[in-house]
C-alpha cells in the first residue's frame, strides 16, 4: 500500500483528481466563497435539516425471515440505545445523513472487541478520509482500503472495508467509491441564492435606503471626495437619517424597486430549484401555492416515495453487509427503518386506516395498539374477519346444498 502500486482517490472530489487534506479542508472549511459559507443558505440549510431529521428520527429494527423483530442480537442495543459513548441513535443517524449530503460521504468507524463482537459505531470526519486503490491493471483485483487522519492526535488509521459504514450520495465519480454533494454541483444556484441575501442584508442595515447619487458644485481631487463621501457616511451612521450637506451639495436617491426586477420570483425560482436537486417539495419549505395543509398525509407519502425510499434504502443495504454475518445474511435476516413514523396521519385519517387493516384480518387488535403506543390486550393476537366471507371457489355452494336438501 505505501508503494507506487497504489493510487489515492479523494473522497469528496468526485472527478478522481488527486487532492491533499489541506485542499480538502480549505474547500469544506473556508468561509471566503461567494456569499460565505453554504450552510448560512436557508434553502440548502432547510433541505439538510429535513432530509437528515428525516432519517434520525426514523427507528430501525433487525428483521428475520418472517418480519418479526429480533431483540437478541449485537447490534440491537447499538442501533436502539448507544451507538457509542457520546450520541444516541437519532444523533448518530442524523449526523450521518448530514455528512452524506453536505460533503457526499458519511463515514463510520465499526468498532469490534478482541472476539469481533460489535461495541459501537464512530462517526468520522469525511474531510480527513481518504480511499487508495491498488493500481492493478486487472481490474478486478483493485482492491481498495481507506485512509483517516485523526485531527486532535494527528494520527493515521489504516482501515479496511469491513470496518468502515460508508453511505455516499447517489452522484459518485467512476470507480462508484466517492460521492459527490449536491452543493458542488449546484454551485452556481448556491451562489445566486447566497449573493441575494446578501443584498438584502445590506439593504436592511443601510434602512431599506437605496444607494445615492451626491452632487456638488466645483471640482474636488479624489482625495477631497472620499473625505467628503467618508464624513456623509459617518453623519448617517451616528444620526440615523439626518445629514448636514455644505453649501451647494444635493443628495439624490437611486430609484429602487426590488419588484421591477422581479426579485421576489427569481430568489423563490432558485430556491425551488435547489429543493428539487435534494427532493425536497416546496410545502416543505413553507411555499403551499400549490398545496395545502390538509392534504399533508398524501405530501409525506410523496416524499416518502420520491426521496426518502432511496435514503432508506442505502443505509439498510449497508448495515446488512457490513454488520451481519454471512450466515445470518443467507437467513434473510436484515434491518428495516420503521417508516410509519413519517407516514402517521392525523388522529382520525389514522384511526380510519388502522380500523379497516384490522377488520380485513391484516392487524390483530394488539397490532393496532401497537402502532398507537398503547399496551396489548388480553387475547389480542387473534386475527378477525367478517364471517360472512368465504374461499372464492367456494362461492355458491351455500346455494348447491340448499337445492339438494330441497
Amino acid at each position: 500500500m505505501q508503494n507506487a502500486a497504489a493510487r489515492r482517490l479523494a473522497v469528496n472530489s468526485a472527478d478522481g483528481s488527486t487532492v491533499s487534506l489541506a485542499d480538502l479542508n480549505d474547500w469544506f472549511s473556508s468561509v471566503n466563497r461567494v456569499g460565505g459559507p453554504d450552510l448560512a443558505e436557508i434553502t440548502y440549510f432547510t433541505c439538510l435539516k429535513i432530509l437528515s431529521e428525516s432519517i434520525g428520527k426514523m427507528p430501525v429494527y433487525l428483521m428475520d425471515a418472517d418480519k418479526n423483530r429480533i431483540l437478541s442480537h449485537e447490534t440491537t442495543r447499538i442501533l436502539s440505545v448507544e451507538p457509542n459513548e457520546v450520541c444516541t441513535p437519532v444523533q448518530f443517524f442524523t449526523q450521518m445523513e448530514y455528512c452524506r449530503n453536505h460533503y457526499g460521504n458519511a463515514y463510520a468507524y465499526i468498532r469490534r472487541d478482541r472476539k469481533a463482537h460489535l461495541t459501537g459505531l464512530i462517526p468520522l470526519d469525511p474531510r480527513m478520509m481518504q480511499i487508495w486503490i491498488n493500481d492493478t491493471d486487472n481490474f478486478t483485483q483493485r482492491r481498495y482500503y481507506y485512509y483517516y487522519t485523526d485531527t486532535r492526535s494527528g494520527r493515521t488509521y489504516w482501515m479496511r472495508p469491513d470496518d468502515i459504514l460508508h453511505v455516499k450520495s447517489w452522484v459518485t465519480d467512476q470507480s462508484g467509491l466517492a460521492g459527490k454533494s449536491v452543493r458542488e454541483i449546484l454551485a452556481t444556484y448556491m451562489a445566486g441564492n447566497k449573493a441575494a441575501q446578501n443584498f438584502l442584508n445590506d439593504l436592511y442595515q443601510k434602512g431599506m435606503t437605496a444607494n445615492a447619487v451626491v452632487k456638488y458644485v466645483g471640482d474636488m481631487s479624489k482625495e477631497r471626495q472620499k473625505v467628503f463621501l467618508q464624513s456623509i457616511r459617518e453623519q448617517s451612521q451616528e444620526n440615523g437619517r439626518m445629514i448636514a450637506l455644505p453649501v451647494g451639495a444635493d443628495i439624490q436617491t437611486l430609484d429602487l424597486k426590488l419588484t421591477d426586477s422581479q426579485f421576489y420570483e427569481l430568489s423563490k425560482y432558485n430556491a425551488l430549484k435547489i429543493a428539487a436537486a435534494f427532493g425536497v417539495q416546496p410545502n416543505y419549505l413553507n411555499d403551499y401555492s400549490k398545496s395545502s395543509y390538509a392534504n399533508s398525509s398524501a405530501q409525506n407519502l410523496s416524499f416518502y416515495v420520491n426521496t426518502l425510499l432511496y435514503n432508506v434504502t442505502v443505509y439498510e443495504q449497508e448495515l446488512n453487509r457490513k454488520l451481519l454475518t454471512s450466515k445470518e445474511q443467507t437467513q434473510s435476516m436484515g434491518f428495516k427503518f420503521n417508516v410509519s413514523v413519517i407516514l402517521r396521519g392525523d388522529p382520525s385519517q389514522q384511526a380510519e386506516v388502522i380500523q379497516k387493516l384490522v377488520q380485513a384480518g391484516i392487524y390483530s387488535p394488539n397490532d393496532a395498539l401497537s402502532l398507537m403506543d398503547r399496551p396489548p390486550c388480553a387475547n389480542g393476537d387473534v386475527h378477525m374477519v367478517n364471517g360472512s366471507y368465504v374461499k372464492l371457489e367456494d362461492i355458491g355452494k351455500a346455494y348447491q346444498n340448499k337445492n339438494v336438501n330441497s
